[in-house]
């Protein structure tokens, strides 16, 4: 029979198929092996009510042959074949599956488990990628007479009736010569293609079989000096079976404990420590799905790489779409690893990407509950490993309540932990509740360190009313408390630049008047400090200590430093609006008040004095530290 030519468009098809559908060449063995996967299918349910198919389920299987000599890869399935006709049919016009048509087929008998992975009759086509010549052997069931179908690509196929003695198809491919960009050669070697299985197609439930070559030890029928035997090695060939076939995931939890998983995850992701939490899902109904997550025991040593990134690796019926699908979970749980598996998912045609997200997004918001449920739980049970979860990921959740405009801060504000004054962390949850009556705020004090925010001076009124403090240590806490504002309708409050809400009307009227009272010498300690200090005042905040630096509008001094470290010399520029602070009721107000009176050259250096004392509190970095000794040895 003649060479036949493709139709003018499936040319066309078949041209941007080998050169733009497939990102990855290697992806040819994944499409071949899943078509012979297909094949089993059919047959196999064929045999549930024909009883002459005379295969069990044991019976079916895929051969991969390797031929370095002739340069082909072969591979093998006893699936249900094809007749002359259908080998033209589906073959010979590029995007027409017999897969896809027999799921119709089934799905109005309502036949349930029955999981096609081709659909789009394109799959086998990328073996172009990587043969110059593709042979196609095959019998159908119930066929006397087989069928070849052969092509070298676009330029068109023969196809001929054939002997064939057995049922299946063998898609035998010539592979390219080598290039310098590309080595065809080595999809013939055994340790690439046992990689590539065991990376797309290890969970395709018929074994893929193929031999394998490996060292064995044995016996010569000799002695050595000592009467022992003597051994020696030789190369044996055995067929073994290369895939895992039923995943882990797909297993009950009858048949797999959480042990099991928690093992496989360890191995697959060469993790040292347990994972904190583990979430396994059988879901059924709108979109039905297989899930098996973990939130890692500790991150990534190579955290500044990127390569800490968690990762959900996307199958369909046992065959992996993507290796980390970033579309299923939102960037705050970015850590999470595992694996989803969905016979519902809406592949394009190259099966690599999705045609649309709708499917993803069930799945993805069904699992980003169970995983914030399984966080709850282990916040309550295991406080400690939580705090440690917190100390890994923490960052991630912030990120989380401060994205698109704090859309998500609801779903995670439970999950944060905030250090407080009273030696703990607590979740916003747990400080309302410990929160008493007459507290009509939730305070915070922001600074670079735990250590440092515990001693700022503004606290300790807070204290000294027996009101609980929370303690942010990074600008990103304070854009997560903007984000979130309150907690449980009571507003949250800087004690470094908020009013505290203590005094009283009569209180504050007479702040009022005591600050009018001393305006002249505040500005003569404004006049001393110089453009430093953009204002000064007498302060309702402090208790023991002389004074406070703080700041007025949107950029705080915590804030200040992180900009400081920025990339751009705009950013590094950025500066707070600064204002001092001073105890009328402290001895050093009175000092600077009597100098004022009778010694102004003193009264200035006493200023300048308090203003390096309140920076030093702030943690803000005295620029010139000799002047500032100097000050202080002058008043001895």
């Amino acid at each position: 029979m003649g060479k036949k030519q493709f139709k003018a468009e499936s040319k066309r098809l078949l041209d941007l198929m080998i050169n733009s559908i497939y990102t990855n060449k290697e992806i040819f063995l994944r499409e071949i092996i899943s078509n012979a996967s297909d094949a089993i299918d059919k047959l196999c349910y064929l045999s549930l009510t024909d009883d002459k198919v005379g295969l069990s389920r044991d019976d079916f299987r895929i051969d991969l042959i390797v031929d370095k000599a002739a340069r082909t890869l072969t591979v093998r399935d006893n699936g249900i074949g094809m007749t002359l006709a259908e080998a033209e049919s589906n073959l010979g016009v590029i995007a027409k599956s017999g897969s896809f048509q027999f799921k119709g087929e089934m799905e109005q008998d309502k036949t349930e488990d029955l999981s096609i992975i081709g659909q789009f009759g394109v799959g086998f086509y990328s073996a172009f990628m990587v043969a110059d010549e593709v042979t196609v052997l095959s019998r159908r069931y119930g066929e006397e007479q087989g069928v070849q179908w052969q092509s070298k690509g676009a330029d068109g196929y023969t196809v001929i009736p054939i002997e064939k003695e057995t049922v299946g198809t063998d898609v035998i491919m010539h592979l390219k010569p080598d290039t310098e960009d590309e080595v065809y050669g080595s999809y013939l070697e055994v340790w690439k293609l046992k990689a590539l299985i065991r990376k797309y197609s290890d969970y395709v439930r018929w074994p893929i079989k193929m031999d394998v070559e490996h060292q064995e030890r044995f016996e010569t029928g000799e002695k050595n000096d000592d009467g022992s035997p003597k051994y020696d090695y030789r190369m044996v060939t055995e067929n073994e079976t290369i895939n895992s076939m039923v995943p882990i995931w797909q297993r009950s939890k009858s048949e797999v404990t959480d042990d099991d998983c928690i093992a496989w995850y360890k191995e697959k992701n060469r993790d040292r420590k347990d994972p904190c939490a583990l979430v396994r899902v059988n879901a059924e109904g709108t979109v039905s799905y297989k899930a098996m997550l973990f939130v890692p025991g500790e991150q990534n040593e190579n955290v500044f790489s990127g390569d800490n990134k968690g990762g959900i690796t996307l199958y369909s019926n046992g065959v992996m779409i993507m290796e980390k699908c970033d579309k299923l979970l939102h960037e705050y749980f970015d850590f999470v690893k595992g694996v989803v598996d969905s016979p519902d998912l809406s592949l394009n045609i190259s099966r690599e990407i999705l045609q649309h997200d709708r499917q993803l997004r069930i799945i993805g918001q069904n699992l980003e509950k169970r995983i914030k449920g399984e966080l709850e739980k282990l916040m309550k049970e295991d406080r400690e490993k939580y705090e440690e979860f917190f100390r890994n990921f923490g960052t991630d959740l912030k990120c989380g309540v401060c994205d698109e405009y704090g859309r998500y801060q609801e779903f995670l504000r439970d999950l944060l932990l905030f250090y407080t004054d009273k030696d703990r962390q607590v979740s916003l949850r747990e400080y309302a509740e410990a929160m008493p009556e007459s507290q009509q705020a939730v305070y915070y004090a922001s600074a670079d360190t735990l250590r440092h925010a515990m001693e700022l001076p503004q606290c300790e009124q807070v204290r000294a009313r027996g009101f609980e403090l929370i303690y942010l240590t990074s600008p990103l806490d304070e854009m997560v408390v903007e984000n979130l504002r309150e907690v449980n309708g009571k507003r949250f409050c800087n004690v470094v630049t908020d009013e505290l809400g203590f005094d009283t009307e009569e209180e504050k009227k007479a702040a009022e008047e005591r600050e009018i009272e001393n305006r002249e010498l505040l500005d003569f300690v404004k006049e001393s400090i110089g453009d430093e200090v953009a204002k000064v005042r007498l302060s309702r905040k402090l208790a023991s200590r002389p004074c406070c630096l703080t700041s007025e509008g949107p950029l705080t001094l915590e804030m200040e430093r992180y900009f400081r470290s920025g990339p751009s010399e705009e950013m590094r520029k950025l500066r707070a609006t600064r204002v001092l602070e001073l105890n009328p009721e402290h001895p050093a107000f009175e000092a600077v008040r009597a100098a004022f009176e009778g010694d102004r050259e003193k009264g200035k250096k006493l200023a300048k004095i308090l203003w390096v004392l309140a920076e030093m509190n702030a943690g803000v970095e005295v620029e010139d530290t000799g002047e500032f000794t100097e000050l202080v040895s002058e008043l001895f």
